[in-house]
């Protein structure tokens, strides 16, 4: 990362790591410090018992959620990440009451975390081995959170631990603007909020900003009636705040040497008295979360199979719909090419391609270890990719602004031994070295093994929506008519939503035929070594196991694999020689010295075109239909869906469900399907 714009304050979104200094506690121990503010992260007693009296005993959250419904979801907003403890605390108490209380077997956790000054990985593993030898019974839960830790840039990093039924979001920037980007969604008939805060920043004396007005203004405007708060500090300023924008507050005995802290709750005019039982959390028995039992999903290409994935890992049965079979269409290829186009860094936070790339590679990684337990091929072949940025909208200088694991320039000689080329100008390149290779059919495979989802052969040809449910009719594989009922359903049937519902936009049709050939062993070992990008793409891949079943392929064989074409209003998806030529000649113009290496015959080759969706403005569509309760779509994910659609899918789940999702009100906004673009038909 580039340290000129890193130490400038005023550089916009631009993530300064922590500063870590060390300190000895009372008992001897070493503890960290913040350079940046010269306060402890934790107290010099014992901060993981300080962890337990301050945030988990004084929101009682043993008590409250123990007494969670099926399917419920409890919301803890923590100001201040810091090192993970009050979070690995969390966790470690809501295993224990999952484990004693079968009623949470659906239940959920999410728990929603800011810090604009994260701590780097290579610090927090220092800090958190320290606790796993202090409290070896949060060792567990420091090597789940270790490897799922983002990479420090601005924005919302959703971590998934679905063995729990916790998703985590981490913030990383301003807590006050990430709090405010927090969507609350008044058109549904369910609008999320926190049920407890953790506020945990440095004190008052140090760092006011976790203080100010704009703080507890965000607390307020995200909580509900008997949303609960608990802090260390009794500063003035926090009592006032609080005070000041709805909370009634409460000081009961402090932690360690601290005589005192603050407990607080949100009122209303119906219950003011904070000691009062009936105001306790387990009163309000009016239904104030979404629960629903089943969900149809239409179309079971890579934005089908994610929010296939996302609803069945909340408990919800899904049955998933294709007219013929899943990844039929543009979602089948070989290979996906992970790999982001990227942006500038002061647009990264709001930039979906990016924040996608990271979401979608850390569920990849998470389902490899899935595959290796059932013995199946790799979702995610980590290669690494280099862009020659021959098409791209960022700079090497701009890439200098991201954390080097992320993105990063090589020497021209690192980029040559990197990518096997001898004569290629390289200077100008983006390395990516946490890209790779999805494998689409093995992705499939590991959705379809999920229990509550269930696939159905069906070509839908009606939608009908009641007050109460959705009716759908189609015909099935014999011919038969089948109708079926849903709570809900989702459409995601890429260019032919459209026919489904006509509120869904008639998207740009975009053909792109993808080609491979089995490269000669002296081919081979001239071939790139890694992906590259340049105004196509190119990558090797070996056919694995079940490869065959969706191109023409031979397992174990190698391939390269070339594209794609970009042929606009063309919804032919026979194979074209013509096209498997336009790929060839795409690497031969950004790469001459392949020319001898790619045969110019290519009757030979292979390919797969499918019809890629695109909106006017580039941008998903993902969201409910208008004037409706129980129609949602998520669609058009152009040539990116295997980086946006598990996101996307995430955030849809969230709004059907009224849970925070892991995008901001703006991006929302920009993936409604009823945004003011996409109110005028495409000419």
């Amino acid at each position: 990362m580039s340290t000129a714009n890193h130490q400038n304050p005023e550089y916009l979104n631009v993530i300064t790591p922590a500063k870590i200094d060390w300190q000895t506690d009372d008992t001897g121990n070493m503890v960290p410090v913040s350079g940046e503010f010269e306060d402890v992260y934790f107290s010099h007693a014992d901060g993981l018992a300080e962890t337990r009296h301050v945030f988990l005993e004084h929101n009682q959250l043993s008590e409250r959620l123990a007494h969670l419904a099926p399917k419920q979801c409890f919301t803890i907003a923590e100001l201040g990440f810091g090192t993970g403890l009050n979070l690995l605390a969390t966790w470690q108490l809501w295993r224990r009451l999952r484990e004693t209380n079968p009623q949470l077997a659906t239940a959920r956790l999410h728990f929603i975390t800011t810090e604009k000054f994260p701590i780097p990985l290579a610090d927090l593993t220092q800090i958190l081995a320290l606790w796993g030898e202090r409290a070896p019974e949060l060792m567990a839960f420091i090597k789940l959170l270790l490897a799922a830790y983002p990479p420090l840039i601005s924005g919302c990093h959703r971590l998934s631990f679905s063995y729990d039924n916790l998703t985590v979001d981490m913030w990383l920037g301003d807590a006050a603007e990430s709090l405010s980007k927090l969507a609350l969604d008044h058109s549904n008939q369910y609008t999320p909020y926190i049920d407890a805060w953790f506020l945990d920043g440095f004190a008052p004396s140090c760092n006011s900003t976790l203080w100010a007005d704009s703080i507890f203004a965000q607390m307020q405007r995200l909580s509900r009636p008997h949303t609960t708060a608990a802090t260390y500090s009794c500063a003035g300023i926090v009592k006032r705040g609080l005070k000041q924008h709805g909370f009634q507050i409460k000081k009961v005995r402090g932690f360690g040497r601290k005589r005192e802290m603050l407990t607080a709750i949100m009122t209303n005019a119906e219950s003011s008295d904070l000691t009062d039982d009936n105001n306790s959390h387990n009163a309000k028995k009016e239904k104030t979360y979404s629960t629903f039992d089943n969900t149809v999903v239409i179309g079971a290409g890579v934005s089908g199979l994610l929010t296939a994935w996302s609803l069945a890992s909340r408990g919800i049965t899904v049955i998933l719909l294709d007219k013929s079979a899943p990844l039929a269409g543009a979602s089948g290829n070989p290979r996906a090419l992970l790999a982001p186009k990227m942006t500038p860094i002061h647009h990264v936070d709001e930039h979906l391609h990016t924040i996608g790339y990271l979401h979608s590679s850390r569920l990849y990684r998470d389902l490899n270890q899935t595959a290796v337990q059932l013995n199946t091929a790799p979702i995610l072949e980590l290669t690494g990719a280099l862009d020659l940025l021959i098409k791209a909208n960022i700079g090497t200088e701009q890439i200098a602004d991201y954390p080097d694991e992320m993105a990063t320039t090589l020497s021209h000689e690192q980029a040559q031994i990197t990518s096997g080329l001898k004569e290629q100008g390289l200077s100008e390149n983006l390395y990516l070295p946490q890209s790779g290779l999805v494998n689409p059919q093995a992705l499939k495979d590991i959705i379809l093994t999920h229990p509550l989802i269930h696939f159905q052969q069906l070509e839908v040809s009606k939608i009908n929506e009641t007050e109460q449910q959705v009716r759908i009719e189609g015909i099935d594989g014999n011919r038969n008519t089948v109708t079926m009922t849903a709570g809900n359903i989702v459409i995601c049937a890429a260019f032919e939503s459209h026919q489904l519902d006509q509120r869904v936009f008639d998207c740009r049709k975009i053909r792109g035929q993808l080609s491979w050939f089995t490269p000669t062993v002296e081919q081979l070992a001239k071939l790139p070594k890694i992906p590259l990008k340049y105004s196509g793409y190119c990558a090797r891949f070996n056919a694995q196991t079940g490869d065959d079943e969706l191109n023409p392929v031979v397992v174990d064989e190698p391939y390269l694999l070339l594209g794609a074409s970009f042929i606009r209003n063309d919804t032919s998806t026979g194979i074209r020689d013509e096209e498997h030529q336009i790929s060839r000649d795409k690497l031969i113009n950004a790469i001459p010295e392949m020319a001898s290496v790619i045969p110019a015959d290519t009757s030979l080759w292979q390919g797969r075109a499918g019809i890629r969706t695109q909106t006017p403005d580039y941008h998903p569509i993902v969201g409910q239909l208008a004037n409706s309760q129980r129609i949602w779509t998520m669609s058009a994910m152009g040539a990116k869906g295997y980086a946006i659609a598990p996101l996307c899918a995430e955030a849809l789940v969230d709004m059907m469900l009224g849970s925070f999702t892991p995008l901001s009100t703006a991006m929302l906004a920009r993936l409604s399907p009823n945004r003011t673009r996409l109110q005028t038909p495409l000419t």
